[in-house]
């Protein structure tokens, strides 16, 4: 989750919110990749997670990577981050790790900073004892053997969570995700590849699909992570199947985005608790205990990141179904997308798949894939074949964009470890519950020792 943004002083009017989202509109020339990821550190003395403090702990592990240049994101006298060239390291709720990586022009960039900070990462773990390991969902801890970090808008978080949802604890605490933030060109753009976008999520679920235990036995599902995101706060979740709907626009999202509650308004290094109250509100200075502050574009950021569908839109559009996972998966799904949203003809064969499917087809298939996967039915087909053709739109829009390093590959290369899930007919969770039911005889051990990033 972010860190606290700076976008700017007063809001004169709702014009404001709208001139926001729409100044993402950039340029084909222009449009960059950013890559995110989480993982999850541990103790691998226990196999449990780590506290903020202590060693090995989550403070170490920052002030450690001071070294390599970045700078201290601080609230009160706790470094909760780290910035460095358009770039971020920050906590979630339970001490999972992340990085928020610069808008870069190539799939090859994207790779090449995972990498260099995967080079980093294992430097200061290996010092401070740590483990660090690719999953969606936390496979062997229980709630409360989880650490809570010293952000204060988790503590509203926390506190507002059970009041809206099942699993909001859940996904706060023991969820992790790898995401591709894309550009558009202008709101015709926007809105063809929000579309896009939407539709193809319980796709790209499938194939990232790597969460199957939960407290070190099997959920029940493949991606537990994308079943947590069904009960969290629905009011700020979902598939929005209004974006499908004539007359999608920025302003469409801006009236969505004003009555999603809030969580809380930043001033002066606190969090304010507003949960529940409309952002509409707060404009408007309805709400008592925050109706003497004047709202700023900078609230307005702040509020988007908290913000959770499928797709979110922000001054980019970012792509959330799929789990986390291994270091060799995690460049697949800036490929996978940007072959799709950065060829005008890969683009529009994607829509030409989807254009037709129904608000109801698109929920059955969201609600299944996570239990399912590639098994998923789709009318006469199934997710795996879903899978297969939008890897070919992608394959096809990447050869097309010819980015090309400096040994003369291109990107098409970062899509074959998903090919390779495909074409073997099962997801990577299946994997590792054949693997939890055969040579790991029901003990989940071997999954630190052999998929741990170090």
């Amino acid at each position: 989750m972010s860190i606290p943004q700076s976008a700017g002083g007063p809001i004169a009017s709702r014009d404001d919110l709208v001139r926001h989202l729409s100044e993402g509109s950039k340029p084909k020339d222009q449009w960059r990749i950013g890559t995110e990821h989480e993982k999850f550190v541990y103790d691998p003395k226990i196999l449990k997670p780590v506290a903020y403090d202590g060693r090995p702990g989550i403070r170490v592990l920052l002030e450690g990577m001071r070294r390599f240049g970045w700078e201290d994101v601080k609230e009160g006298d706790n470094i909760i981050g780290l910035t460095q060239a358009g770039a971020s390291l920050s906590l979630e709720p339970g001490g999972q790790f992340e990085l928020s990586g610069a808008p870069l022009k190539t799939v090859h960039q994207t790779c090449a900073e995972v990498n260099t900070h995967l080079e980093q990462v294992r430097e200061v773990a290996g010092e401070i004892g740590a483990g660090v390991i690719g999953l969606g969902f936390a496979p062997n801890w229980a709630m409360d053997e989880t650490h809570q970090m010293p952000k204060g808008r988790y503590k509203i978080m926390r506190a507002y969570m059970p009041k809206v949802g099942g699993y909001g604890h859940e996904m706060m605490f023991r969820t992790c995700t790898v995401q591709v933030n894309l550009d558009f060109a202008d709101e015709a753009d926007m809105v063809k590849k929000f579309r896009v976008g939407l539709a193809l999520q319980p796709v790209a679920t499938a194939l990232f699909a790597n969460s199957p235990f939960r407290e070190g036995k099997p959920s029940g599902f493949l991606s537990y992570r994308s079943q947590v995101w069904t009960d969290v706060d629905n009011a700020r979740a979902g598939m929005l199947p209004w974006v499908f709907e004539p007359g999608m626009s920025f302003e469409r999202y801006v009236d969505y985005a004003l009555d999603v509650p809030m969580y809380f308004v930043y001033r002066d290094g606190k969090y304010i608790d507003v949960a529940g109250k409309s952002f509409r509100d707060f404009m408007a200075r309805k709400i008592p205990e925050v109706k003497d502050i004047e709202p700023t574009m900078a609230d307005w950021a702040d509020h988007l990141t908290t913000i959770f569908p499928e797709v979110r839109l922000k001054k980019f559009l970012e792509m959330r179904g799929a789990d986390g996972g291994s270091w060799r998966r995690i460049c697949g799904l800036p490929a996978l997308w940007t072959g799709i949203y950065y060829d005008q003809t890969a683009l529009d064969a994607a829509w030409d798949l989807v254009k037709d499917w129904t608000d109801e087809e698109r929920q059955a298939m969201r609600s299944a894939v996570p239990v399912l996967g590639f098994r998923t039915p789709h009318r006469k087909t199934d997710v795996g074949a879903l899978a297969k053709r939008m890897l070919d739109i992608s394959s096809a829009g990447l050869m097309r964009r010819a980015a090309e390093d400096s040994a003369g590959m291109t990107e098409d290369g970062f899509l074959n470890p998903l090919r390779e899930l495909v074409d073997r007919g099962y997801t990577r969770a299946e994997e590792l519950l054949r693997r939890y039911r055969g040579e790991w005889k029901g003990d989940l051990t071997p999954l630190f020792r052999e998929y741990n990033f170090l």
